[in-house]
């Protein structure tokens, strides 16, 4: 039987909101085995001078528990 964890990370970036989850995701990935997931939970940006400045995106990882 598996067990599926869970946790929410946001990702930012200075160029895209795909780019800020592949951040969010390479940055699991370093300490995270066997993730079988990921779902995209909100965007939103930093803005400055009428500019975006910064691009975050809220996603949810998800991996299977080893024994």
């Amino acid at each position: 039987m598996a067990v599926i964890k869970t946790i929410e990370l946001v990702g930012v970036s200075s160029e895209s909101w795909r780019d800020a989850a592949n951040r969010a995701l390479a940055e699991a990935s370093s300490t995270i085995r066997g993730i079988t997931g990921m779902d995209v939970l909100d965007t939103s940006c930093s803005v400055e001078d009428g500019r975006i400045t910064e691009y975050l995106t809220h996603v949810r990882i998800s991996f299977r528990i080893e024994r």
